[in-house]
C-alpha cells in the first residue's frame, strides 16, 4: 500500500515512537523524492543537559530513507536497512531540522543495480540543522536494495 504524503504525515505524527519525542513530518514531497523531519526541544523531551537527546536526532532520520526508496522503487523491490551512524556537531537546542532526499536519479542508478537480481548496497548522507542552519549532527545510512522475486 501506498501512502500519499499527507497520510505519511499523519501518520508519522501518532507513530508513538514520534509521538512521544516530539518529531514532526514537515514536508513530504508528493513524487517521493524529499521528506523534511523536524524536532523542537521541549522540557519533556530534553536530556540531562538541556539538550535533544542523540537518540531522538538519530531517530528524525531513521525509516525515511528506506521510505522513500520503496515509494519511488514500488513493490517489486526490497529496500532494508543495514547500517548507521551519527556524528554529533553541536548540541541540539530549538528547533532542529532533518532534510532527506532521494533523488530520482539515484533510483534510476539503483534500477540498473539491481536489474540482474544482484544486492546493491548504498550509503546515503543527511544534515540534521539548527535554526541558524549550524550543521548539529551528520548521519549516514547504509541500504540494501534487490528485486523481489517473482510472485507464483
Amino acid at each position: 500500500m501506498r501512502l500519499t504524503p499527507r497520510q505519511l504525515k499523519r501518520l508519522m505524527w501518532l507513530w508513538p515512537p514520534y509521538l512521544g519525542a516530539g518529531v514532526r513530518v514537515e514536508e513530504a514531497a508528493d513524487d517521493g523524492t524529499r521528506i523534511v523531519v523536524k524536532h523542537r526541544l521541549r522540557p519533556w523531551t530534553a536530556n540531562a543537559v538541556g539538550t535533544v537527546f542523540g537518540g531522538t536526532m538519530q531517530s528524525m532520520t531513521d525509516p525515511f530513507f528506506m521510505i522513500l526508496a520503496m515509494h519511488q522503487l514500488g513493490p517489486g523491490y526490497r529496500v532494508w536497512d543495514t547500517e548507521a551512524s551519527i556524528e554529533f556537531l553541536k548540541p541540539g537546542r530549538g528547533t532542529i531540522r532533518a532534510i532527506i532526499e532521494m533523488p530520482a536519479d539515484v533510483i534510476d542508478e539503483i534500477r540498473a543495480e539491481t536489474a540482474d537480481g544482484d544486492k546493491h548496497l548504498r550509503w546515503f548522507d543527511c544534515d540534521i540543522v539548527d535554526e541558524e542552519g549550524d550543521v548539529v549532527a551528520r548521519v549516514r545510512k547504509r541500504l540494501y536494495f534487490r528485486k523481489a522475486p517473482p510472485k507464483n
